[in-house]
């Protein structure tokens, strides 16, 4: 086998806000990308809006730096279990890995999700303690629990023993330097740039092999259309040439190739040819999909098709039905709704979308919430108008048995929350499997929890450590179904007309509810419109208007003060609403409404549910 010793392709891995990004951007700096003058911003690799608003990467992208001759892509990847496909499929690219482990937080939960998958694949790692300047680092302990999350993996794998003999770096990625020796403060990159070039491997290759081109991601340009970004595996593929294209269902068709680029640093640039091991970017090809080979057509040797792991939770998403469709979006229609999921489904292999008994609502299958919660967020953002149903976990049948997923939880909350914690857990069937108490005043646990349960946890977590404690999830694998799970102990307040809500309704119902939405919003009958503070739904006036007499003033009341309503994000008001209730996503608004506005076949449903269950 040939090799390309000019090149290295390594993915930066790591759980979320562990330092992926800003260590790529110090890369970037240190290898001359930008102009000493040049303005760049922070986490310059986070492109998407809703990337930099949450601080997390969402979609797995690839840049290029040269290093003293050499040419380094490194492939970002999501720390976020929900997004997955992306690590996946990132990881075909690639070579090796470099794992990025905070200093203070030690390996969490994605840490071994995205681990995992790299061993799997069995490509080398390098080992990153990063922030080590932390105040509270604790190097040496994070060191040796990689190494216990190693030999656990490797046990589950069965996989290949020489994999734990990794190189280790400490570093700051903020600050732009690593090191060798724990301790000690660098003043560059360098250490790390010398063991990638020496840890992972060069790219190989059959000098006799027939073209293989790997399509492992697609991007969409608005001047070429679709773009397939493949690493080629053997062979050359050539601007202008006719290649085999080898689908999914195994069947070969003649293609040509348009336009090819090549990543220099952040930028595409137009190349004429690119060898084995190059990560390109292929034009001209408008139903390509992810996964699919460009073959040479005289003798195909496709690559094996890219998997991923199923879905665990769905959701329904349909147009929007309530009496305000259409005041604020353009895009309101099934057909358009559906044609944007079918065209989500090209670039997103870890989604899944079904039919429904309704013409006008779709099924999506994804990873967890946060990925269900960026599509509609950025369906939102395009202009679609959506009523979005509570997430559902995906069951299956395993021997004759229903199984349900199961999450494994690491929590970190303060000594004095750790009964409220424990409580909470254990009304979710969760399964407390480690407890450490390091002496900080702090303790971490690690439960096993039906995902089931967890759906609606975070808010009220967060209310019960007082917005102390810190979460952290990732997938774990189906167990028999838990039973019943105890869901939200509060009723809504449904709003029983249309009209704007006014301050003397909403005073009167302030002391037995919190309110969500503030004077003069826009309600509709069926619209909720706050939080009764008892476990059953109550419908309400909240359109009602002082009646001014001689006795009633105006000006009577003024001394009252009302609370102010409290505004759930798209995800709170995910987590918040009940198996009755939807949310309503327009671009200007997010409602919580019940799925049945009218309050008498609200009742009849609710009478025929109770009646099954018994």
């Amino acid at each position: 086998m040939a090799q390309r010793e000019d090149l290295r392709n390594v993915a930066i891995v790591a759980h979320v806000d562990h330092g992926k990004t800003t260590l790529v951007d110090a890369m970037l700096q240190q290898t001359g990308v930008f102009r000493a003058n040049e303005d760049v911003a922070e986490r310059v690799m986070d492109s998407n809006d809703l990337e930099r608003e949450k601080g997390i990467t969402i979609l797995a992208k690839n840049t290029s730096v040269r290093w003293q001759g050499l040419t380094l892509n490194i492939v970002d990847t999501p720390g976020h279990a929900d997004f997955g496909g992306e690590v996946e499929r990132a990881l075909t690219m690639v070579d090796g890995v470099v794992l990025l482990v905070d200093a203070a937080e030690g390996p969490l939960p994605q840490t071994r999700f995205v681990l995992r998958k790299a061993l799997a694949r069995e490509l080398p790692v390098v080992l990153v303690i990063n922030k080590v300047d932390r105040p509270d680092a604790r190097s040496a302990e994070v060191v040796d629990e990689v190494y216990e999350l190693f030999m656990d993996l490797l046990l589950e794998a069965d996989a290949d023993d020489e994999q734990i003999d990794f190189p280790i770096l400490y570093c700051s990625a903020r600050d732009g330097w690593s090191t060798l020796t724990e301790g000690e403060t660098g003043s560059d990159l360098t250490p790390l740039f010398e063991t990638i070039a020496s840890v992972v491997p060069a790219p190989t290759f059959d000098e006799d092999h027939p073209l293989q081109a790997w399509v492992t991601n697609l991007d969409v340009s608005p001047y070429l259309g679709r773009l397939a970004l493949c690493r080629v595996m053997n062979g050359t593929l050539r601007k202008g040439a006719s290649v085999g294209l080898s689908r999914v269902d195994g069947s070969i068709d003649r293609v040509k190739i348009s336009e090819m680029y090549l990543t220099e640093a952040l930028e595409r640039v137009p190349a004429a040819e690119a060898g084995p091991g190059d990560l390109v970017a292929v034009a001209g090809i408008e139903d390509i999909l992810i996964g699919e080979t460009l073959v040479d057509p005289e003798m195909p040797k496709p690559m094996p098709v890219i998997s991923v792991d199923e879905p665990s939770l769905s959701m329904t998403i349909g147009v929007n039905s309530s009496p305000l469709a259409g005041s604020s979006g353009s895009k309101l229609t099934a057909r358009l709704v559906k044609g944007r999921l079918d065209s989500e489904l090209i670039g997103n292999m870890s989604l899944r979308v079904f039919t429904t008994e309704k013409p006008d609502a779709w099924e999506v299958q994804a990873r967890g919430e946060l990925q269900l919660a960026v599509l509609v967020e950025t369906m939102r953002r395009e202009g679609y108008e959506l009523t979005v149903g509570k997430p559902q976990v995906v069951t299956r049948e395993i021997d004759g048995k229903v199984h349900e997923p199961v999450e494994q939880v690491v929590i970190d909350v303060p000594e004095e929350h750790l009964g409220a914690v424990t409580q909470l857990m254990a009304e979710r069937k969760g399964r407390l499997e480690n407890m450490v108490n390091p002496g900080t005043g702090w303790v971490r646990l690690d439960f096993l929890v039906p995902a089931r349960g967890l759906i609606g946890f975070r808010t009220e977590f967060l209310t019960t450590t007082r917005g102390t404690g810190v979460i952290n999830q990732s997938m774990s694998g189906f167990e028999p179904w838990f039973g019943d799970i105890r869901t939200r102990q509060t009723g809504s307040l449904v709003a029983d007309r249309q009209g704007p809500a006014t301050t003397y309704a909403m005073i009167g119902l302030q002391e037995r509810a919190q309110m969500l939405v503030p004077p003069g919003t826009d309600v509709y009958c069926g619209m909720i419109v706050g939080e009764n503070s008892r476990s059953e739904d109550m419908d309400v006036n909240v359109c009602k208007e002082k009646q001014l007499t001689n006795h009633r003033a105006a000006a009577s009341d003024a001394t009252v003060k009302l609370t102010p309503a409290r505004q759930l994000s798209l995800e709170q008001a995910l987590e918040f609403i009940a198996t009755d209730e939807a949310v309503e996503v327009t671009p200007d608004a997010i409602r919580l409404r019940k799925v049945e506005l009218d309050p008498i076949a609200r009742a009849r449903v609710a009478k025929a549910r109770k009646a099954a269950a018994t």
